[in-house]
């Protein structure tokens, strides 16, 4: 496999998490002055809990659940011979009992990670299909940015709680006796999720290209990748709403995200189906001419 470091995407991800680190120093600032600190060791708790634990927590959104080799033979071993292809640990294996057909990996490490598909998946793919989708998730955690994604989305999240917290609770002083201290909490909450939002989109989507190609690369059959991507994106409209609600908060995780309305669009955690599908193409011919 002709694996070279993606100094792109990496620069990406040393970037946005210097920039949300800087974020939230501001952020705890924020809360300490305000006298609203008493959030500091829940949101400890919390980013530590998704750090040890966001496999499982991944699994349990998507009601997917571990499976062995005797009861998926195939995916098993699909998944052990393209993770010796790309020098990685096997990671563990699940299955989600769902319409959508989807994929997605999890976990803090190359050694603590989880490859998932979907039951729509594996009936709608082939073989080589199949391989090529597997292999991005695969690049996934090789790039390691599947856990860059998990501390900065939870991040996020924990500052829009203390936004919603604040609009149900609210009261508050500040460290100078002075009213309105929650306020302020919220609305610094409020800017750390906005500013968060923006960087995890521009990052998700950077990563997706990046994933393509590691996939293609550790399968050499970047047509496959491209017609699975083609195939899932064409079928979404065809699962049921209701089915795409529930899975919506793993939007920024899946090979294909669910679809979505305008504004939706517009800060997108992937690229367009298109353009993922004219890259790899691009790849195709650039590996026929080696």
């Amino acid at each position: 496999m002709d694996w070279k470091p993606d100094w792109g995407l990496r620069g990406r991800m040393v970037l946005t998490m210097f920039l949300l680190f800087a974020l939230y120093l501001v952020f705890v600032g924020a809360l300490w002055w305000t006298d609203s600190f008493f959030y500091l060791p829940l949101m400890g708790a919390f980013v530590l809990a998704q750090f040890f634990f966001s496999d499982k927590l991944a699994l349990y959104s998507m009601g997917a659940k571990n499976v062995s080799e005797e009861e998926y033979p195939e995916l098993h071993a699909t998944i052990s011979r393209l993770s010796q292809q790309a020098d990685l640990p096997k990671p563990a294996v699940a299955v989600a009992d769902s319409r959508v057909p989807n994929a997605f990996a999890a976990g803090r490490s190359q050694k603590k990670s989880t490859v998932c598909v979907t039951t729509g998946l594996l009936r709608t793919l082939d073989r080589d299909e199949l391989e090529g989708v597997i292999a991005h998730e695969l690049a996934h955690v090789k790039n390691r940015d599947v856990m860059v994604m998990t501390i900065a989305s939870f991040l996020s999240t924990v500052a829009f709680m203390i936004v919603r917290m604040g609009f149900w609770f609210g009261g508050g002083r500040d460290r100078q006796g002075g009213g309105g201290g929650f306020l302020v909490a919220i609305v610094a909450s409020l800017v750390v999720w906005i500013v968060s939002f923006v960087l995890i989109r521009a990052l998700s989507r950077y990563r997706e290209f990046a994933a393509d190609r590691g996939g293609a690369l550790i399968t050499g059959k970047p047509s496959a990748l491209a017609s699975a991507l083609l195939k899932i994106d064409g079928r979404m409209d065809k699962v049921p709403k209701e089915d795409l609600r529930e899975q919506s908060e793993m939007n920024a995780f899946f090979i294909v995200p669910l679809k979505s309305d305008v504004i939706g669009k517009l800060f997108s955690t992937h690229p367009a189906t298109e353009k993922r599908v004219d890259r790899l193409r691009d790849l195709e011919r650039e590996l026929e001419t080696r």
